[in-house]
This record gives structure tokens, C-alpha cells and sequence, in this order.
């Protein structure tokens, strides 16, 4: 991965509405000088992969936010995935319990993909973690779904919320499972040329 010079005047554009983003960039001392979500369509295109999904989804929300010539822009796409199946952020109650009883006591996969964009240039990256899940009760269910902890999460749960009673192992990255992997991040901005200070090269 080619690396540009470091620009210190460089302001980073955070292309996403998700605050948990926003608190896993502030641990590695990282303030975007604006937010700013684009609008696309992320509906799953037939027979496409999790992995090719969420890739494609975070390059073009990239693609879609306009920067300036001083700014780089951070995206990301987080999807779990039940084999084949990719389970995006669910429309209701009634399918954030569905998505909890297909993930109920198996282990299933959350992608979480990077895109990183400066003027015409684009670093991608994605992270995969392996997250099993204990057998959930209709209790434990509609306890989890009363806690609204469950709106615009991946899969209907958010590991660092309520639902992290539920999670019994996991294999990866935690901070990726959280929709933003630190070290790629770095690894990313830092080849933009962004500087991220306090960042261990």
C-alpha cells in the first residue's frame, strides 16, 4: 500500500452518523473536523457476497461525500453475517428478533470495511471477527429488545451495549464488531497522508 507524505493541515471528514465512530476515533486522539453521512443505497445486490457487500457499500460512501482538496474522508460499512446471509440494520422490533434467533447459541461473522478517499484516490480495507452467541431465550430476547439498544445496529445488537451478555467468544476485533478497527483506521488515514497523532507506526 503506497503511503503519501504526511500533510498536517489535512482536515478528516467523518463520513458516517455513528457516534460509537465517533468515540473509537477519540481514543486514538482523533477529532474529525466534520461529519458528514452520505446518502446511498445499500440495498444487497442478488447473490452478493458479505464480504463483497460491505466492501462496495463503504467505497461508495466515499465516492458519494465531496471533499476538498485539503480534506480526506473516513467511511465504513459494518454487516454481520449468518453464512451467506447478510443481516444489515433491521427495519423493526419484529426483525431484530428474528435476526437474534437465527444468531441464537452459533457463531456467525461481522465485516466491518474501510474506505479511506483523498482527491481522486481511494485505500480500501475490511476486517472480519468470528462472534458466537449463547443460546437466547424469548426472555432474554424481549429483555434485549425493550432496551432499544437494538435501533441501527447490524444483526439487531450492538456488542458494547446490553448485548454483550449475549456474547460468549469472539475471534477478531472487537473495536471492528463496534463498526470502526483501530489498527486498520491508523493504517489507512496514515497512507492518506492524514497524521494521526499518538499513533504507533
Amino acid at each position: 500500500m503506497t503511503t503519501l507524505t504526511p500533510d498536517p493541515t489535512l482536515k478528516l471528514i467523518l463520513g458516517s452518523g455513528s457516534p460509537r465512530r465517533s468515540e473509537l476515533l477519540a481514543q486514538i486522539g482523533v477529532t474529525p473536523f466534520a461529519v458528514r453521512p452520505p446518502d446511498i443505497n445499500e440495498d444487497v445486490r442478488k447473490n452478493e457476497l458479505p464480504r463483497d457487500y460491505v466492501n462496495r457499500i463503504a467505497g461508495e460512501k466515499a465516492g458519494a461525500v465531496d471533499i476538498a482538496a485539503d480534506e480526506v474522508v473516513l467511511c465504513a460499512d459494518t454487516t454481520v453475517a449468518l453464512g451467506r446471509r447478510i443481516m444489515g440494520k433491521p427495519a423493526d422490533a419484529a426483525e431484530a428478533a428474528q435476526f437474534l434467533n437465527a444468531l441464537s447459541g452459533r457463531r456467525h461473522k461481522v465485516i466491518t470495511a474501510l474506505a479511506v478517499k483523498r482527491g481522486g484516490r481511494v485505500w480500501q480495507k475490511d476486517v472480519q471477527t468470528t462472534v458466537a452467541m449463547k443460546r437466547l431465550s424469548d426472555r432474554d430476547i424481549k429483555w434485549y429488545l425493550g432496551t432499544q439498544d437494538w435501533h441501527g445496529k447490524a444483526g439487531g445488537y450492538g456488542i458494547q451495549g446490553p448485548a454483550s451478555a449475549f456474547i460468549t467468544w469472539l475471534n477478531g476485533s472487537f473495536h471492528a464488531v463496534m463498526g470502526l478497527p483501530l489498527p486498520e483506521t491508523v493504517g489507512l488515514l496514515t497512507a492518506a497522508g492524514f497524521p494521526v497523532l499518538g499513533a504507533v507506526q
